[in-house]
């Protein structure tokens, strides 16, 4: 694979890649550098590409590996990511509603990091990066009932565990 075509098949995947790699890392340095060393693997490898069916699958999964692999080696930091948090910010809402909506957005994060890696992904492909069930399938590797089942008990548990929540900070 040449110069150009590495630029029209990798290049165009790069924002769907770095924000897959913020979602694991939680933190923009982090995923970026994740971003770059999979852009680099892909480059080094350019002449094994085109033996591959699905380049894009193949950049999503070397992604999730590397995130992965980061994630375990380092203690996972659980800091909140400030700019999602400013963009909840509206001068329309009081300060009391934007607290409220700024710890609800931090619940469904922490939620969703406890969620398994499978349902995490799944979750992210379809409600994040809005890809149609036949994507996520070739993304995956994932039949597609078995991603409708995996998303289905991600939102589920989500759900519940928002509820929980928050039905506990109601009684006491």
């Amino acid at each position: 694979m040449d110069l150009l075509a590495f630029k029209q098949r990798i290049l165009p995947v790069q924002n769907r890649l770095f924000r897959l790699a913020t979602m694991f890392l939680r933190n923009r340095e982090d995923a970026e550098d994740a971003l770059q060393d999979v852009l680099m693997r892909l480059w080094s490898n350019r002449q094994q590409l085109d033996t591959y069916q699905s380049v894009e699958a193949l950049a999503v999964q070397m992604t999730r590996n590397l995130c992965m692999d980061r994630l375990k080696a380092h203690a996972r930091q659980k800091s909140v990511d400030q700019a999602d948090l400013g963009s909840l910010a509206s001068p329309q809402l009081s300060p009391h509603r934007q607290t409220e909506l700024a710890d609800s957005a931090d619940q469904i994060r922490r939620l969703i990091d406890e969620l398994p890696d499978a349902q995490k992904l799944v979750l992210h492909l379809r409600d994040v990066e809005e890809c149609s069930f036949e994507e996520i399938e070739q993304l995956t590797g994932l039949s597609i009932n078995t991603i409708r089942v995996t998303l289905s008990r991600a939102r589920q548990r989500l759900r519940n565990g928002y509820l929980k929540l928050n039905d506990y900070e109601a009684d006491h």
